[in-house]
């Protein structure tokens, strides 16, 4: 078998000016894309957000990854039963975790009992890693000492998609499942007006009819956003992540409301799925690692904070991509434009991406 390169054009967008509780400064950030017209867009955010002081702030608000195993009881009443002594005995299984792991740590245990099925969903903590092998591999621990405890129980699978892992689920949003984080940014009436061609009313006001009522009518679960996946898909590429974690990092809430003459503005991605180390990464592949010691994610630090800076600078180009397409749609014939441009001239267009 032959290994063969993709190639995926690449540029560095920005500088984006960040702060928050992870993070300060202006930063360029790395955009893997086919499609063109996403770095213009992502930059016309990363203009607005160096005009405004403390530019995004992007706040980190938990960390867990997740696995739940499923295993069998003879009854609901026995699973049921059965949940609530494995509830009981958590400090066993966080010591059982930290056994055999130096960066999993053991935070929740939560049970879904479904006929005789007794689902364990585990979370835990996983340093700088997005943790994905790690937890499964601490379930994998896990699972012998509660069938060994509870002999009424059979092994059904490792996995019983109450994770939930690539896929879209309201419980990533409800119990947590990555990196969540908040971006927000207030945006002064006259940066709106000068430089996305808006003004907050108008954005506002589209944010409710497109992002809110629309993704209702189509049936969205927990989403409503223009196009969080454009910029997740072209930053987890740029930085090693497992891209196919697009599916539940897109399911995020864009937020936005004129105060008085300014924009408060807002993207919150409850899962954002990614890590700093494993999963080739590490000089691996030389692109990836020279992304992150760019981003400054590859500094000296405790355990899962490098992961939390690459999680709020994510953020903080979702933020930018999703400003910029909304301004765009509020103005008939820009967004086509910027395409058509980009796409087919080899321009350079201000307006929206998708």
């Amino acid at each position: 078998m032959t290994d063969l390169l993709t190639p995926i054009p690449t540029r560095w967008v920005g500088p984006i000016r960040v702060s928050g509780n992870v993070v300060e400064g202006e930063h360029e950030v790395p955009l893997a894309t086919y499609e063109s017209p996403l770095w213009p867009s992502v930059g016309r955010g990363a203009r607005v957000s160096r005009m405004v002081e403390g530019g995004i702030v992007a706040t980190v608000v938990d960390e867990r990854m997740t696995r739940s195993v499923v295993v069998k009881a003879d009854s609901a009443a026995a699973a049921h039963i059965a949940a609530g002594r494995i509830l009981a005995r958590q400090d066993e299984l966080e010591q059982l975790v930290a056994g055999q792991s130096r960066f999993a740590k053991l935070i929740e245990v939560h049970p879904e009992i479904v006929g005789d099925l007794l689902f364990l969903r585990f979370a835990f903590t996983t340093g700088d890693a997005s943790g994905h092998n790690m937890v499964t591999q601490a379930a994998d621990k896990l699972l012998p000492a509660i069938l060994a405890w509870e002999p009424g129980l059979r092994y059904v699978s490792v996995s019983g998609n109450f994770c939930t892992d690539k896929k879209a689920t309201a419980v990533n949003g409800i119990r947590g499942r990555g990196r969540n984080t908040i971006a927000e940014i207030v945006i002064p009436g006259e940066i709106v007006e000068k430089r996305l061609r808006s003004t907050p009313a108008k954005i506002a006001e589209l944010n409710v009819a497109k992002n809110l009522v629309g993704s209702t009518i189509a049936g969205a679960l927990r989403s409503a956003n223009a196009h969080y996946a454009n910029m997740l898909l072209g930053f987890y590429l740029a930085t090693g992540q497992d891209a196919a974690n697009i599916v539940e990092g897109s399911q995020g809430i864009t937020y936005a409301e004129a105060r008085g003459d300014d924009l408060y503005f807002s993207t919150a991605l409850p899962h954002l799925i990614v890590g700093t180390v494993g999963n080739g990464k590490g000089g691996d592949l030389p692109v990836v690692e020279d992304a992150l010691v760019r981003l400054g994610c590859r500094e000296d630090r405790e355990p899962g904070a490098n992961a939390r800076r690459l999680a709020a600078l994510c953020a903080a180009t979702v933020l930018c991509g999703e400003l910029s397409l909304l301004a765009a749609q509020t103005n008939p014939g820009e967004l086509m434009a910027a395409h058509v441009a980009m796409e087919r001239r080899g321009a350079k267009p201000a307006g929206g991406a998708a």
